[in-house]
């Protein structure tokens, strides 16, 4: 979506947008089942986990921390990942609202 067409849509739109295409890599989604899964913060186990490079984790985890569904904190020479609970729920209900919306029954 070119910056120049965005303001054009709501803001909603454009969050959910924005939520979607970050959802929409699925080494994103395999971290976020490895944090959910481990209940905890996690550090340096998702390269071994997912398989994939170092900084490929890190551009994927840079993504996730950038609309705020995971939060890390700096441990030693580590940095920890885990869920943001507050806004992992706010996503979820905007999701949800959007996708529970019923379609039109006066379909073509």
């Amino acid at each position: 979506m070119g910056i120049t067409k965005s303001e054009i849509f709501t803001n909603e739109q454009n969050n959910i947008a924005k939520i979607a295409k970050v959802l929409g890599h699925p080494a994103r989604i395999a971290i976020l089942q490895y944090i959910l899964k481990s209940k905890s913060c996690i550090c340096g186990d998702l390269v071994q986990e997912i398989g994939l490079a170092q900084p490929t984790i890190s551009q994927h985890l840079k993504e996730l921390k950038n609309i705020q569904l995971i939060k890390g904190n700096i441990d030693g020479t580590s940095v920890c990942y885990c869920i943001d609970e507050e806004n992992w729920m706010k996503i979820q209900k905007t999701l949800t609202q959007f996708l529970t919306t019923n379609p039109s029954t006066n379909c073509c």
